[in-house]
């Protein structure tokens, strides 16, 4: 496991197959920064382009990480994924038997992930956005939420201005740890009815609390959708194996599937929510 890395290290190859730039960046933990990989999709032309990172869930980078990744550079952003798991040796962290990394781990490869942006000539630093699925989305969420800003700021951890303008959680993980804080950026949560793995309750009362403190947080449930509504090609089918926190008695379990509905809608608002906040329109 790599976990010391050069504050300038950033090595890029060109990866077979997906048309992406590999790329390693250092994460944010003070004193023991970890290089961190991951996926750079780049438009064609100078730029400089609005950005959005994407950010995994606990299957880690998939084939519809990628497909999303290569749609967002079609709308015209850079977009780049980052492997928090490869980062760390972790094969598929939905295992219940696969320990948890801290929250603040994942914080921080998001950090690192915003200060390559920012180094990279071609992306506009004024117009990046975050997106994450599942285990994911809630660190999408906490780079535009106050508290989880405040506490990183505690521990060292400053996210360089001018920060992430906007986030997108797809059937976020966590919504229960954020019910009673605050973004301060623009939030679009997008979730099915029917999750059982990340239930949307939390995510609702989450967001209609945010939104009665003024924030501009909105969320969409889908109904009958279950988690990986978007992962195209995926049958609705009932995954044993993997750790779920809403069935302490079982430990395990959880329904997924594709639903096309979902993800045409889905696509579609989160491209206006984008093309608005990032200053597309």
């Amino acid at each position: 496991m790599l976990r010391h890395a050069p504050a300038a290290l950033c090595v890029a190859t060109v990866l077979a197959g997906c048309a992406a730039t590999g790329v390693t960046f250092p994460n944010a933990t003070p004193g023991r920064p970890l290089a961190v990989p991951a996926e750079e999709y780049r438009p064609e032309g100078p730029g400089p382009f609005a950005a959005v990172m994407l950010f995994h869930g606990c299957h880690g980078v998939s084939a519809s990480s990628r497909e999303w990744a290569r749609w967002f550079r079609r709308e015209g952003y850079v977009a780049l994924v980052v492997d928090s798991w490869a980062a760390r040796g972790i094969g598929d962290g939905c295992d219940a038997k696969t320990p948890d990394l801290p929250s603040t781990e994942r914080f921080d490869d998001a950090v690192g992930a915003l200060r390559h942006l920012h180094g990279r000539p071609y992306v506009d630093r004024a117009r990046i956005g975050a997106i994450g699925w599942s285990n994911g989305g809630v660190f999408a969420i906490a780079l535009v939420n106050g508290p989880s800003l405040e506490r990183a700021r505690r521990r060292g951890v400053l996210l360089p201005e001018p920060g992430v303008r906007a986030a997108v959680g797809v059937y976020p993980g966590g919504c229960f740890s954020l019910v009673g804080e605050l973004v301060v950026r623009p939030l679009l949560v997008l979730i099915g009815a029917a999750d059982d793995w990340t239930l949307p309750g939390p995510c609702v009362e989450m967001v209609e609390n945010m939104r009665r403190k003024g924030a501009d947080a909105t969320i969409v449930l889908y109904p009958g959708a279950y988690h990986y509504f978007d992962v195209r090609g995926q049958p609705r089918a009932y995954l044993p194996e993997v750790g779920n926190r809403n069935k302490p008695d079982e430990c395990c379990g959880a329904t997924v599937g594709y639903d096309a509905a979902a993800f045409r809608d889905a696509r579609r608002r989160v491209r206006q929510f984008f093309a608005r906040h990032l200053g597309r329109l």
